[in-house]
């Protein structure tokens, strides 16, 4: 029976998984994001960098699973970034900055990259890896002035990519997607799936020994 435990804290995640049938061991990664990235070097692509990033979480989190969990599980990282203007963004982490990001995105086309990493780990070890990136286009509105400030006041926006959401209150502000919304909440279920078969996993199996409780 294998265990499915997601390296990440971000609820966006959590619901995408469990909507579709998962639920996972909840084991947050702790990684620093910010040296990781400028290892890379500035020249690195967006796709090379989220995979990156992925892969670190889920390395980050296999080495410190407890043995009963270890023993047969697949451990699922993730990092998603908004590239615009030739340059990834993150979680902008102060309203300023997230007013900032707004201002530059409303009523254009930004890329939603998403890295994702598969761990199989047998009886400790990592068996299998496989990482892919993910990317789709998400086409921004304009908000009202008094309602993008309404939204950063929500605090919503500082901790997310690129400082939106499709799936709570940003996506009032989202005027489509083109490519897999769940991408863009932060865990692709196509390549997700695509990287289980990989590392041999069914998504039957992963049902029946994760079940919603």
């Amino acid at each position: 029976m294998t265990r499915v435990v997601l390296g990440s804290a971000s609820s966006g995640r959590l619901r995408v998984l469990r909507g579709a049938g998962i639920d996972p061991l909840v084991v947050v990664s702790g990684v620093d994001e910010d040296s990781i990235v400028a290892s890379l070097g500035p020249d690195a692509e967006p796709g090379d960098v989220v995979t990156a990033l992925a892969r670190a979480k889920a390395d980050a989190v296999h080495q410190v699973l407890q043995p009963a969990v270890a023993a047969d599980c697949a451990v699922i990282g993730c990092d998603s970034m908004l590239y615009l203007d030739g340059q990834l963004r993150g979680k902008p982490g102060t309203a300023e900055e997230a007013l900032r990001q707004w201002n530059s995105m409303a009523g254009r086309v930004g890329l939603l990259y998403t890295g994702h990493c598969v761990i199989r780990v047998l009886h400790g070890s990592a068996a299998r890896s496989a990482t892919a990136a993910a990317v789709t286009r998400v086409r921004f509105s304009t908000p009202a002035a008094t309602d993008l400030a309404a939204y950063i006041a929500s605090g919503e926006p500082l901790q997310v990519a690129g400082a939106f959401t499709l799936d709570g209150l940003g996506g009032w502000f989202i005027d489509g997607v083109d490519g897999d919304p769940s991408n863009v909440v932060g865990l692709g279920l196509s390549v997700t799936h695509g990287l289980f078969a990989s590392v041999g996993l069914a998504i039957g199996d992963l049902w029946a020994a994760n079940q919603l409780r």
